[in-house]
């Protein structure tokens, strides 16, 4: 046969990426997916010196790599950055604070929700305005969490700014898609990264924590670097307005 279906291009030769929360963990691990696949990766982040170790380690690969130092919950300042659209969009930055629910303070309430949800949502707007603008389809992914789709004990923040993260998305979705502007959300279980230590050096939530998780380990970045790629690349060209869940069948049961 002659007419036989070919896979869709995980390539990205050509395409101009951004990751926010770049310089460690899973935005680093998206911003090393994104430019092992061929496109050029701003890494943003607050932190200045650990951005410019990560961004100087990849270009030490021979990847297309820049460093972009920003506080995305600085409108302005994602007004500038978007100057120029991004084909490609990759939000990864995010804030915990973890309490029971009557202990949270306001001021740790509005923290969390002025970066997972303020800072998500015109990041998003910024980005798809660039993108319309330019008359040009594109891919946003936020990293999301599993707890976007269930609740957790201390979390009652968390979860409310991730449930309203996976609401927006879907909003923004159905707004953007005749445009061809793509965007989805990432929800990992527990990943161990550097800011997840202290919940998985702890004996006792490790245990609580395995006894939800259906496969017998806690996650790696390495396991949500491929979920990045898909969603950026064409082989999620039918997708969107949706989350990936890897979660290791957390919300299975």
């Amino acid at each position: 046969m002659s007419d036989l279906p070919r896979t869709p291009s995980f390539d990205l030769t050509g395409k101009r990426a951004l990751v926010t929360g770049a310089s460690s963990g899973i935005g680093l691990g998206c911003a090393v997916a994104l430019a092992e696949a061929g496109a050029h990766v701003a890494c943003a982040a607050r932190r200045a010196e650990a951005l410019a170790a990560s961004t100087g380690a990849m270009a030490a690969q021979g990847w297309s790599v820049e460093a972009l130092p920003l506080d995305q919950t600085d409108v302005a300042a994602l007004e500038v950055a978007f100057a120029e659209p991004f084909d490609i969009v990759i939000n990864s930055a995010g804030l915990a604070r973890h309490s029971p629910a009557i202990e949270t303070t306001p001021k740790d309430f509005d923290a969390v929700m002025n970066v997972n949800l303020r800072g998500a949502y015109f990041l998003s707007a910024c980005a798809a305005k660039a993108l319309m603008s330019a008359g040009r389809p594109g891919s946003i992914i936020h990293i999301s969490s599993q707890m976007g789709h269930v609740g957790g004990i201390d979390r009652a923040v968390y979860c409310a700014s991730k449930h309203a993260l996976e609401g927006m998305v879907k909003s923004m979705a159905i707004e953007w898609g005749k445009a061809g502007v793509r965007i989805n959300t990432i929800c990992p279980t527990f990943i161990r990264t550097p800011l997840s230590a202290v919940t998985l050096d702890n004996p006792e939530r490790l245990a609580w924590i395995m006894e939800k998780i259906k496969l017998p380990r806690v996650g790696e970045v390495e396991d949500i670097m491929g979920a990045a790629l898909f969603l950026a690349s064409d082989a999620s060209a039918m997708v969107t307005g949706t989350s990936m869940l890897i979660d290791g069948g957390w919300t299975a049961g």
